[in-house]
Parts: structure tokens; sequence; C-alpha cells
């Protein structure tokens, strides 16, 4: 393929695709670029959640890890909610939506508050710290919750340091599997946008709520949303 023809392709994508080479290695502008953003990917692993600056009025808890790095080494841990955070949370029922540091609370911190906004939902919100996915289970279940919504930091990548998940399950309590949760994943710039994931997790709630079921269960037959483009 000729330079003209890679240089169009990377227009279109984010990912490192015709970067030349220099003898039997990288320029070297491309290797210092992979290590910057390798750099700044581990980075993003590594940051804190500040629940205080999110300006939510939730109740913050946290899992069985007890810190950032038995986080990362101790993914079970991250799955169980600490018995007294359980205890003290309360029983409202209805959807319940987890804001979960995940593996990108950079991410979270950044996302959480402008997505939240567009659920244009009253739902309550927990702030969840050290967490996995299935801490939105314990959580539900606590609440007395007949859903959750864990929105989460996802793992970051080369071209991308701020993405979030949206994770559905119905009827939540520890043990249920990633077979039973609908995902809607890569929201950030660049990806899917605010508006784009709120409408997909509105109709997966309405079709979870008609089934009583998510995961492989329920089917994402979401009709598509009309092109804007040409529209002004």
């Amino acid at each position: 393929m000729s330079l003209t023809r890679w240089a169009d392709l990377r227009r279109f994508t984010p990912a490192r695709v015709g970067l030349g080479r220099a003898g039997t290695g990288l320029p070297t502008a491309a290797h210092l670029d992979f290590q910057e953003a390798h750099a700044a990917a581990r980075d993003a692993v590594w940051s804190e959640l500040r629940p205080e600056a999110l300006g939510l009025d939730a109740p913050v808890v946290q899992s069985a890890a007890r810190d950032r790095r038995e986080y990362l080494l101790r993914p079970d841990l991250g799955r169980r909610l600490r018995a007294e955070d359980a205890a003290r949370l309360p029983r409202t029922g209805g959807v319940v939506v987890v804001v979960a540091d995940g593996l990108c609370a950079a991410g979270v911190q950044a996302q959480a508050v402008p997505l939240l906004r567009t659920f244009a939902a009253p739902w309550p919100v927990v702030v969840a710290l050290q967490a996995r996915v299935a801490l939105g289970d314990a959580i539900g279940e606590a609440m007395g919750a007949e859903a959750v919504v864990v929105m989460i930091g996802e793992r970051p990548g080369l071209s991308a340091q701020d993405s979030l998940g949206l994770y559905l399950t119905w009827a939540p309590r520890p043990g249920r599997t990633d077979a039973e949760r609908n995902c809607i994943s890569n929201i950030r710039p660049g990806g899917l946008t605010h508006a784009e994931a709120a409408a997909k997790l509105h109709w997966l709630l309405g079709a979870a709520r008609a089934l009583g079921a998510t995961g492989v269960a329920l089917k994402d037959e979401m009709p598509a949303l009309p092109s804007l483009e040409g529209k002004g």
C-alpha cells in the first residue's frame, strides 16, 4: 500500500497504522509516541476516583479491596461489598445506578456527571470505590433494586484512556454472571456519545422489564437512530 493510502487510512482511525520503519524498527517519533501512550494507559489504571469532586448527593461504598494495588492483584475482592457498607444502604427499589471507578477512574471522574444528566431519570446513585462490575449485584440486592446499572471505567488502551461502560443487570444479586448482563461500551469523546448511550440504556431497560431478564436472553433489537448527516 502506498504512503498516500496509509495517510488516508489514518484519517479515519486512531489505531497505529502505516507507521513506517527505520531499519528493522519503528521511526523514533512513532516509538516515543507509543511509549507515551503506554505510560498514559498505566497512569489511568492507577488513577483514583475522588467522590467529593463529583458533587453527587450519593452514598459512597467500597469493595473488599483495601487499596488500588490489592484491587488490581485480587479481582475477586473488587466484586465483594464490605458488610458495613451493605448495612447502611437505603432500600429504594426500582433502578439503581452505581458509579464505579473500575480500571479507569480518570475517565469516570470526567464523564460520570455529564452522562448521568443524559439519563433524565430520578434513579438513586451510589458511588463505589475499588469496584468491579459484579459489585453492583451486591449493591442492587442491598437496595432491593429491580435492576442495577453499573457505570464503570473501562480498561484503557493506547488510543483511549477515558472510556466508560454501562452494565445493566436485571434482578441483581451476588452470583449473577456476565452472561446475565447487557453492556454498552466505548462511551467517550470519539466513541459512543452520552446521548446515544442513554437512548440505548433506556431501550434495554424497557425490554428487560418486559422480558424479566437481561444478558443473553435479551437481544439488542433497538431501531437504528436516524442519521443526522446533512441536517443543520
